[in-house]
């Protein structure tokens, strides 16, 4: 568990300090227009990531591939500082890339997490980790200011020494992997077909919360800032609100896990959705300066609540042969989507403004809602209920 949390705090500042220099390397090179590629080349590579580690899992032990999977972030981020110097965009993006595969398996390492605990408290193990991402994702920006400033000590620009320091975060996360105690043997099977996995009952389920909570709320805070910014909000107000959000997103998930434990995932799924649509209405009507920070609070708690409550329902009723299968086609359907929304976000924002923008989410949001409250069959312990 140290390792797990340690690894997935290190990849969360590593990808919070890239994915933000990147985006100013790109707008100041290309413009505004394109600075969300970085971000995006980022997210993808998480969800391709997620399908390819879970593969070699079949192959290889759990540890393994974490340790594989943050080898190549660093190596992704050492390319990335080396094009950033040269004004290298492709060379950027394909550096980004890599990141995404660490991403990928700081995400999955909440399943692993899961997979240490009964049953009963695999729920808080997943909200311990998701909670442990809150030191790398609010830390790491901290960093920024001094990464430069220590590049600049050696002659170099000041926007490759966040990515100098992704490079020791990134390996500094493989090596506690590494020195992590080797687990137990766990039996696999082959991996059934991708759409046969995302299908069955139980990742149906997971699949619609957790892409609805991350297709909701990144569209809404990929628009927030730019909304506030042209309605004349100065930064410190952005600030106030995007900390708000980080503060729902991570502070409350090991509650999170405990009441998923105590009362079940569904529960935990559904309020995490209603939340969601009263945060986006909220959104779209609030005013003034206390409005929005709370909008965006809950915003950040309604995707907490359907990311650990829907991940810990494919930890807790999946068969264990092919759980990590289909944990790993989740979360590379919830990244692929997430990619596609961040871009159409600003595209909605700029044709029918925020508040179109969160009431869009908001029926989203209700739609997915109504969604769950058809109960699944259970699994059978062999694991052929809903695989084909």
């Amino acid at each position: 568990m140290a390792a797990l949390c340690s690894g997935t705090a290190l990849m969360n500042a590593s990808m919070a300090v890239t994915s933000a220099t990147g985006t100013l390397v790109v707008a100041d090179r290309l413009g505004a227009g394109w600075g969300g590629v970085p971000v995006t080349a980022g997210i993808v590579g998480t969800g391709l990531g997620a399908l390819l580690l879970t593969r070699l899992m079949s192959r290889t032990s759990r540890r393994g591939t974490f340790v594989l999977g943050y080898a190549a972030a660093a190596a992704g981020a050492c390319l990335a500082a080396v094009a950033v110097a040269h004004g290298d965009i492709a060379g950027l993006c394909l550096g980004m890339l890599l990141l995404g595969l660490g991403n990928a398996a700081a995400q999955l390492s909440r399943y692993a997490a899961a997979d240490l605990h009964p049953a009963g408290r695999r729920g808080f193990a997943i909200g311990l980790v998701v909670w442990a991402a809150a030191a790398g994702a609010v830390g790491g920006p901290l960093l920024l200011d001094p990464a430069g400033a220590a590049a600049g000590r050696f002659g170099l620009p000041a926007l490759t020494g966040p990515f100098l320091l992704a490079l020791v975060t990134c390996a500094a996360a493989a090596a506690a992997m590494a020195a992590a105690p080797r687990g137990g043997t766990v039996r696999r099977v082959a991996p059934p077909p991708l759409r046969t996995l995302v299908t069955t009952p139980v990742a149906r389920s997971a699949l619609a919360a957790m892409v609805t909570a991350q297709v909701v709320m990144v569209a809404v805070m990929t628009a927030a800032p730019l909304d506030m910014h042209m309605h004349g909000d100065g930064l410190g107000a952005v600030g106030m609100a995007l900390s708000a959000h980080t503060l729902g997103m991570f502070a409350l998930s090991p509650v999170t896990g405990r009441l998923a434990d105590r009362f079940g995932t569904r529960p935990v799924i559904v309020a995490g959705l209603l939340t969601l649509a009263v945060s986006t209405a909220l959104a779209a009507v609030a005013t003034g300066d206390l409005g929005r920070p709370v909008a965006l609070f809950l915003l950040g708690y309604g995707w907490n609540l359907c990311f650990v409550g829907g991940s810990g329902r494919l930890a807790r009723d999946l068969p264990e042969p092919v759980r990590p299968h289909v944990e790993g086609a989740v979360d590379a359907a919830v990244w692929m989507i997430a990619a596609a929304a961040g871009l159409l976000s600003t595209v909605v924002l700029s044709a029918g403004g925020y508040a179109a923008l969160a009431w869009a989410s908001c029926v989203i949001a209700l739609l997915s809602t109504a969604s769950q409250r058809r109960p699944d069959r259970a699994p059978s312990p062999d694991g052929s209920e809903g695989l084909g």
